[in-house]
Protein backbone atom coordinates (compact mmCIF):
# COMPACT_ATOMS: atom_id res chain seq x y z
CA UNK A 1 0.00 0.00 0.00
CA UNK A 2 1.18 3.50 -1.14
CA UNK A 3 -0.14 6.94 -0.04
CA UNK A 4 -0.59 9.35 -2.37
CA UNK A 5 -1.49 13.20 -2.46
CA UNK A 6 -4.38 15.24 -3.73
CA UNK A 7 -5.32 19.15 -2.75
CA UNK A 8 -2.82 18.38 0.11
CA UNK A 9 -4.21 15.57 1.59
CA UNK A 10 -3.03 12.11 1.52
CA UNK A 11 -5.04 8.94 0.62
CA UNK A 12 -3.98 4.99 0.29
CA UNK A 13 -3.99 3.08 -2.69
CA UNK A 14 -4.49 -0.70 -2.86
CA UNK A 15 -1.81 -3.03 -3.23
CA UNK A 16 1.86 -2.00 -4.58
CA UNK A 17 3.54 -1.60 -8.84
CA UNK A 18 5.02 -4.65 -9.88
CA UNK A 19 8.96 -5.10 -8.41
CA UNK A 20 10.97 -4.42 -12.06
CA UNK A 21 11.78 -8.12 -12.84
CA UNK A 22 8.83 -9.56 -12.53
CA UNK A 23 6.16 -10.78 -14.90
CA UNK A 24 3.78 -7.84 -15.65
CA UNK A 25 0.43 -8.94 -14.07
CA UNK A 26 -2.07 -9.45 -17.17
CA UNK A 27 -4.89 -7.07 -17.90
CA UNK A 28 -8.21 -6.55 -19.21
CA UNK A 29 -9.01 -3.33 -20.38
CA UNK A 30 -11.80 -2.25 -22.76
CA UNK A 31 -10.40 0.30 -25.96
CA UNK A 32 -11.74 3.14 -27.49
CA UNK A 33 -13.80 0.89 -29.89
CA UNK A 34 -15.18 -0.57 -27.03
CA UNK A 35 -13.42 -4.14 -27.91
CA UNK A 36 -11.96 -6.02 -24.36
CA UNK A 37 -7.55 -6.58 -24.76
CA UNK A 38 -5.30 -7.75 -22.62
CA UNK A 39 -1.67 -7.85 -22.95
CA UNK A 40 -1.43 -10.18 -26.03
CA UNK A 41 -2.73 -7.21 -28.28
CA UNK A 42 0.73 -5.55 -28.14
CA UNK A 43 3.08 -9.14 -28.35
CA UNK A 44 6.44 -8.46 -29.17
CA UNK A 45 6.24 -4.66 -28.23
CA UNK A 46 7.45 -2.87 -25.31
CA UNK A 47 5.26 -0.52 -23.46
CA UNK A 48 4.62 2.57 -21.50
CA UNK A 49 1.41 2.24 -19.22
CA UNK A 50 0.69 5.59 -17.99
CA UNK A 51 -2.06 5.11 -15.67
CA UNK A 52 -4.00 7.94 -14.61
CA UNK A 53 -7.01 9.58 -12.29
CA UNK A 54 -9.16 11.12 -15.61
CA UNK A 55 -7.88 12.10 -19.23
CA UNK A 56 -10.53 15.36 -18.25
CA UNK A 57 -8.02 16.95 -15.78
CA UNK A 58 -4.88 19.21 -16.97
CA UNK A 59 -1.85 17.09 -16.07
CA UNK A 60 -3.80 13.61 -16.63
CA UNK A 61 -4.43 15.35 -20.19
CA UNK A 62 -0.82 16.87 -20.34
CA UNK A 63 0.84 13.50 -19.77
CA UNK A 64 -1.73 11.99 -22.41
CA UNK A 65 -0.64 14.37 -25.25
CA UNK A 66 3.07 13.96 -24.37
CA UNK A 67 3.32 10.60 -24.51
CA UNK A 68 1.62 10.48 -28.05
CA UNK A 69 4.68 13.00 -28.83
CA UNK A 70 7.35 10.88 -27.74
CA UNK A 71 6.13 7.85 -28.87
CA UNK A 72 5.47 8.99 -32.63
CA UNK A 73 8.96 7.67 -34.02
CA UNK A 74 8.99 4.19 -32.20
CA UNK A 75 6.52 2.36 -33.71
CA UNK A 76 7.93 -0.95 -31.40
CA UNK A 77 6.89 1.17 -28.38
CA UNK A 78 3.01 0.66 -27.36
CA UNK A 79 1.79 3.64 -25.23
CA UNK A 80 -1.38 2.60 -23.50
CA UNK A 81 -3.08 5.00 -21.46
CA UNK A 82 -5.22 3.64 -18.89
CA UNK A 83 -7.78 5.52 -16.83
CA UNK A 84 -11.76 4.43 -15.39
CA UNK A 85 -12.93 6.90 -17.96
CA UNK A 86 -15.18 6.01 -20.39
CA UNK A 87 -13.63 4.39 -23.93
CA UNK A 88 -16.01 7.35 -25.15
CA UNK A 89 -13.83 9.84 -23.40
CA UNK A 90 -10.63 8.41 -24.30
CA UNK A 91 -12.05 8.57 -28.26
CA UNK A 92 -13.14 12.14 -27.85
CA UNK A 93 -9.87 12.88 -26.13
CA UNK A 94 -7.48 11.54 -28.77
CA UNK A 95 -9.68 13.24 -32.05
CA UNK A 96 -9.85 16.40 -30.60
CA UNK A 97 -6.06 16.26 -29.96
CA UNK A 98 -5.20 14.79 -33.33
CA UNK A 99 -3.41 12.15 -31.57
CA UNK A 100 -2.32 9.56 -33.42
CA UNK A 101 0.21 7.04 -31.43
CA UNK A 102 -1.58 6.11 -28.32
CA UNK A 103 -3.96 3.60 -26.85
CA UNK A 104 -6.60 5.15 -24.91
CA UNK A 105 -8.01 2.35 -22.29
CA UNK A 106 -10.86 1.84 -19.78
CA UNK A 107 -11.14 -0.72 -16.74
CA UNK A 108 -14.74 -0.25 -16.54
CA UNK A 109 -15.68 -3.57 -17.85
CA UNK A 110 -12.69 -6.05 -15.80
CA UNK A 111 -12.14 -5.17 -12.02
CA UNK A 112 -8.69 -5.95 -10.61
CA UNK A 113 -6.23 -3.43 -13.06
CA UNK A 114 -6.06 -1.28 -10.20
CA UNK A 115 -5.28 -3.50 -7.62
CA UNK A 116 -3.32 -5.88 -9.41
CA UNK A 117 -1.25 -2.70 -10.46
CA UNK A 118 -1.44 -1.05 -7.18
CA UNK A 119 -2.74 2.11 -8.27
CA UNK A 120 -6.42 1.92 -6.87
CA UNK A 121 -6.86 4.74 -4.46
CA UNK A 122 -9.02 3.55 -1.55
CA UNK A 123 -9.88 6.62 0.05
CA UNK A 124 -11.14 10.30 0.02
CA UNK A 125 -12.93 11.51 -3.12
CA UNK A 126 -10.92 9.90 -5.88
CA UNK A 127 -11.64 6.46 -4.21
CA UNK A 128 -11.86 3.39 -7.04
CA UNK A 129 -10.13 5.88 -9.57
CA UNK A 130 -6.52 5.18 -10.52
CA UNK A 131 -3.23 7.01 -8.88
CA UNK A 132 -0.76 8.84 -11.29
CA UNK A 133 2.08 5.93 -12.19
CA UNK A 134 4.04 4.83 -15.26
CA UNK A 135 4.34 1.03 -15.43
CA UNK A 136 7.44 0.26 -18.23
CA UNK A 137 7.27 -3.28 -19.84
CA UNK A 138 9.36 -5.13 -22.31
CA UNK A 139 8.40 -6.86 -25.06
CA UNK A 140 8.58 -10.31 -23.09
CA UNK A 141 6.14 -8.55 -20.59
CA UNK A 142 8.46 -7.88 -17.87
CA UNK A 143 8.28 -5.01 -15.68
CA UNK A 144 11.93 -2.46 -16.66
CA UNK A 145 10.55 0.28 -14.83
CA UNK A 146 7.78 1.70 -12.50
CA UNK A 147 7.34 5.36 -10.93
CA UNK A 148 4.49 6.03 -8.67
CA UNK A 149 4.22 9.97 -8.18
CA UNK A 150 3.03 10.57 -4.77
CA UNK A 151 1.04 13.96 -6.06
CA UNK A 152 -0.95 13.34 -8.35
CA UNK A 153 -0.55 16.83 -10.17
CA UNK A 154 2.71 16.21 -10.77
CA UNK A 155 3.49 15.00 -13.99
CA UNK A 156 5.58 11.77 -14.63
CA UNK A 157 9.46 11.43 -15.44
CA UNK A 158 9.21 10.39 -19.21
CA UNK A 159 12.59 10.75 -19.86
CA UNK A 160 12.63 7.71 -17.08
CA UNK A 161 9.74 5.93 -18.68
CA UNK A 162 12.20 5.69 -22.28
CA UNK A 163 15.44 5.96 -20.81
CA UNK A 164 14.09 2.17 -19.19
CA UNK A 165 13.41 0.89 -23.20
CA UNK A 166 17.15 2.17 -23.96
CA UNK A 167 15.25 5.36 -26.07
CA UNK A 168 16.59 8.65 -25.31
CA UNK A 169 14.04 11.39 -26.10
CA UNK A 170 15.82 13.86 -24.11
CA UNK A 171 16.52 15.43 -27.51
CA UNK A 172 12.86 14.49 -29.24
Amino acid sequence: MATITYENSTYRTRGELPVVGSSAPEIRLVDTRLKNTTLSDWLGKRKIMNIFVSIDTPVCAKSVIEFDRLVADHEDVAALMISYDLPFAHARFKKENGLEHIAGLSAIRHAGFGENYGVEIVDGPLAGMFCRAIVVIDENNTVVHTQQLNDIATEPDYEAAFRALGINVSED
